[in-house]
């Protein structure tokens, strides 16, 4: 008779040892970092990987919205009031499908700002994984405060 195949989940709603976990976070977010190079932001490029039950669900990058110049910053290098953050493209690629972020673990390149933190929670991320904090930490502070389980790992 043949032995039933196993197999572990790679994300929040599983509980895996620390150990591989880590192995995991640094694999998807090496993910999220090439995908932040398809942006077409000169300032600064993001990625954002959404992973539930151990299944890439959504990606992202910031940018403009579909249908718009790639073009992110204007004449004077500021960036354009419409371009999208990363995670908020990955949220809103979820919204469009059948899926849901519901229980998953978000890997971000940078950290989220006030805003995206704000969608984040409401689409039921339970798990943020970041490697650079961006220069406002009042995201990450409003994620904490709201029981979602916050980690940096800078060396990817």
């Amino acid at each position: 008779m043949a032995r039933p195949f196993t197999f572990a989940l790679m994300d929040s709603a599983i509980s895996l040892n620390p150990a591989k976990q880590e192995r995991y976070d640094k694999a998807y977010l090496r993910l999220a970092r090439e995908w932040a190079k398809l942006s077409h932001c000169k300032r600064r490029q993001v990625g954002a990987i959404i992973v539930r039950d151990g299944i890439i669900i959504s990606d992202g990058f910031n940018g403009t919205p579909t249908g718009f110049e790639n073009d992110c910053e204007d004449e004077e290098g500021l960036t354009k009031w419409y371009v999208l953050h990363a995670e908020a493209n990955a949220i809103l690629k979820v919204a469009r499908s059948t899926n849901n972020a519901q229980d998953a673990t978000l890997y971000l390149t940078n950290s989220p700002c006030k805003d995206c933190s704000k969608l984040i929670l409401q689409s039921g991320i339970k798990r943020l994984v970041y490697m650079e904090r961006y220069k406002d930490p009042s995201g990450l502070v409003f994620l904490e405060k709201a029981g979602v389980e916050v980690v940096q790992i800078e060396d990817v």
